[in-house]
């Protein structure tokens, strides 16, 4: 779930920041997750892939786990379990902390997924869910649904979590934004490549500034994302 291709890579940094607004935004989520997190105890990544996060995780034990079937360009070497998360391979309460990192809409059965990180998590730990409203098909055919705020209250309180927080990522015009770089990723590859000079031209100046009108969006109902956390 990420501006990907060639593009990705010619973007300088502080660019992606207001680019690529998700990115960015799981980014600033992990930091502030981690930095509230004690020192020792073991960190589960429900739905790793590549296990990417792992090195923001420098004192805890990060455990990375995942089917291995999402994308089939992935290294899944990485992970430290290769395992079905409705009938996750650990006891109750063995981690501190949990994540889930724009997964959810590639678990065919996330509630029992839910559940199960709820059991494998020790009592008050938390957890860190990050899942899409608005996006485009990605990783297909494991791909099934998009999550309302109010989607994503139902599925914690069912799964048994408490004193959760929802928040939006962006609004109605960093969605616009996404929507314009988005068409960047359309335009790469063979002869399209010759008109991804003039369509960079046409969308990237509006892309950077469109996120700045956020303010004028106070129910921001068109977010991309919702930042959870949940205990």
């Amino acid at each position: 779930m990420s501006l990907e291709g060639r593009f990705g890579g010619l973007v300088p940094g502080f660019l992606k920041r207001r680019l690529m607004r998700v990115e960015a935004g799981i980014d600033e989520a992990l930091d502030a997750f981690i930095e509230k997190l004690p020192d020792g105890g073991f960190v589960l990544d429900a739905a790793a892939g590549e296990s990417r996060h792992r090195e923001r995780f420098t004192r805890q034990r990060y455990v990375g786990v995942d089917l291995a079937v999402g994308d089939s360009r992935w290294d899944y070497r990485g992970l430290d379990v290769q395992a079905d998360l409705e009938r996750l391979p650990f006891s109750d309460a063995s981690f501190s902390a949990a994540i889930s990192i724009v997964t959810l809409e590639h678990l065919p059965e996330p509630l029992r997924v839910l559940r199960e990180v709820r059991r494998a998590l020790r009592p008050g730990c938390p957890l860190l869910l990050i899942a899409p409203q608005m996006w485009e098909v990605h990783q297909a055919p494991h791909d099934y649904y998009r999550y309302t705020r109010y989607g994503l209250e139902y599925l914690l309180e069912q799964a048994g979590f408490e004193d959760f927080s929802i928040e939006p990522m962006g609004g109605y015009f960093t969605l616009l934004a996404r929507r314009l770089t988005a068409s960047l990723n359309f335009f790469q590859g063979g002869l399209r490549w010759l008109l991804f000079p003039l369509v960079a031209l046409a969308t990237l100046p509006a892309a950077l500034l469109l996120p700045s009108l956020d303010g004028l969006d106070g129910k921001k109902d068109y977010t991309l994302a919702y930042v959870c956390i949940a205990r």
